[in-house]
């Protein structure tokens, strides 16, 4: 079953993006947008923990989704936790993004909590509303700057952004966005915060973890290296205080035995100039004891710390014997059916080939004297000028005297005394093969009707010689030959000359006379020691 679902997994590619952080005042609008940019199918929004997926709106309903956008109208303090929103593109790719949700509460002489702020690039005097194209039709009612409106000709204000002219470090501080969501009617208040700084080297930010997740579980094999990252936000530009480092059961790594246990950190800016560390701890190998371990990423700047827990398991071992004997079946059937396709392609040459190598014959006399009898139309049209010269020249230099085989042919191996119908019938008895020239005359030749009678009288009614028949030229549709014709052709189809009817003898080793071969019996051989005697 294992094999199984591999083989369907790889259809598909799921990549897990990094989470993104949203807040919110409780009783407020709350819009979210799956970030990828791209073309897709569809978007599917659901609970991370409870895989409970978010329905489109319905009458009354205060959550739902539709396509990329996720609505809380309004936010209640119950909607914080984590989302998910997978999207489908048209290539069969898959894509999980995360998003964490917190909603706070008005607390009485807090105008905006510090957790709802967005950075801002510092310096430039530009400050957009976070989050503002969010929300359709929707409409910026007041600015504010720490809580206070923002008033004087040197803010220039548009649509969803206010410009401050030659910012200075008085302009320092909170810009909050105020503004008026409508949906169906029901009107909503929405507010934002951005963090201004004008010439400063940094700015802060509350610590947040980007991964791993809170009580994250990975999965390792005893004796096996491990690496497990961190990564953290600290704030704008690079900070006097950014540690992002790891504890094993509240103890330090630096602390712990250095040649199991060490840490590898790096730092870097991204978007907005927001400042990051990453450190990952390497663990040389695996043991028991790290089962009941807890590792603990700890993120710390100025603004204090957060951190994020994760638990090793052992992963699911596999019943080893079982797997192999699964896989030693599949090998089977894989070389089974290759050689099924193999043997069918290449039927008439593995044949010959054994024939020639191994040499197989006979060793009791079937009683018969000739390997095939020898069924032609006789007239006196250029076709069948040709049919006797391959008839009395070609067919004899290739079966008789190239390949070893004894033929009977009317008006050669016939003599003119003979009863004509009893020699016929008792030539056909004596042959282990019947060949039948196939040509548009011999259709309705009246001289080949009782040849044709007496051989397919043995091929079909008495079960006791094979016929090979030889199409000389293109027949079509079958439809003018006799019925019994016709059943034979059904069941074993027709060999098919393909040089023109002035050709020249081909090769024995050719695909006409390979097929020919491959139809005629074993060569006859028989002691050479008993015929010397």
């Amino acid at each position: 079953m294992w094999c199984v679902h591999l083989i369907f997994l790889s259809a598909f590619f799921l990549v897990s993006m990094t989470s993104e952080s949203f807040d919110a005042m409780e009783g407020d609008a709350l819009v979210i947008k799956c970030p990828p940019p791209s073309s897709y199918v569809r978007v599917t929004w659901y609970h991370t923990e409870t895989k409970k997926i978010i329905p489109a709106e319905e009458e009354g309903s205060r959550t739902f989704s539709l396509k990329r956008l996720l609505w809380f109208l309004p936010t209640s303090r119950e909607d914080s936790g984590n989302y998910t929103c997978v999207v489908h593109y048209s290539n069969n790719i898959t894509k999980e993004f995360n998003v964490s949700v917190q909603v706070h509460p008005y607390k009485q002489g807090i105008c905006f909590p510090s957790q709802i702020r967005y950075p801002n690039d510092t310096g430039r005097g530009k400050i957009i509303c976070p989050t503002f194209d969010n929300y359709k039709n929707a409409t910026i009612v007041q600015w504010y700057k720490d809580c206070k409106p923002l008033q004087g000709e040197r803010y220039f204000k548009r649509d969803k952004y206010i410009f401050i002219n030659n910012p200075g470090k008085e302009d320092d501080g909170y810009y909050t966005c105020q503004f008026i969501y409508t949906h169906n009617g029901n009107a909503f208040n929405v507010s934002a915060t951005r963090i201004f700084v004008s010439n400063a080297k940094y700015s802060l930010l509350p610590p947040q973890i980007l991964f791993p997740k809170q009580n994250d579980v990975t999965e390792v094999d005893l004796g096996a290296a491990l690496s497990l990252k961190c990564q953290a936000r600290l704030g704008i530009k690079k900070q006097p205080i950014a540690v992002v480092t790891w504890d094993v059961n509240n103890s330090p790594v630096k602390k712990l035995d250095f040649s199991r246990f060490h840490e590898e950190t790096l730092s870097f800016e991204g978007h907005d100039h927001e400042y990051y560390r990453e450190t990952t701890l390497h663990i040389t190998e695996i043991k028991k004891e790290d089962l009941q371990a807890n590792f603990t990423c700890v993120a710390v700047n100025e603004m204090g710390n957060t951190k994020a827990k994760v638990t090793l398991q052992l992963k699911a071992q596999l019943d080893h014997p079982r797997v192999l004997m699964i896989i030693g079946f599949l090998v089977l059937l894989i070389i089974i059916a290759v050689s099924v396709v193999l043997y069918q392609s290449f039927r008439v040459d593995i044949v010959l080939l054994y024939r020639e190598i191994f040499q197989p014959y006979s060793v009791k006399d079937d009683g018969k004297i000739y390997d095939a009898y020898v069924i032609y139309p006789k007239s006196h049209t250029s076709e069948a000028n040709f049919v006797g010269y391959f008839v009395y020249h070609i067919l004899p230099d290739v079966l008789e005297n190239e390949c070893g085989y004894k033929l009977c042919i009317y008006g050669r191996d016939i003599c003119p005394g003979e009863d004509t119908a009893s020699a016929i019938e008792k030539r056909i008895q004596k042959s282990r093969r019947l060949i039948i020239i196939l040509t548009h005359q011999s259709i309705n030749c009246e001289d080949l009707a009782y040849d044709q009678h007496i051989a397919l009288y043995n091929a079909l009614i008495q079960n006791d010689t094979k016929v090979i028949l030889l199409e000389m030229e293109i027949i079509g549709t079958y439809e003018k030959l006799q019925e019994s014709l016709r059943y034979i052709i059904k069941q074993q189809g027709t060999i098919k000359w393909k040089e023109p009817p002035t050709g020249h003898q081909q090769s024995s080793n050719s695909k006409f006379w390979k097929h020919v071969r491959y139809h005629m019996p074993l060569t006859h051989k028989t002691s050479y020691s008993a015929n010397a005697g």
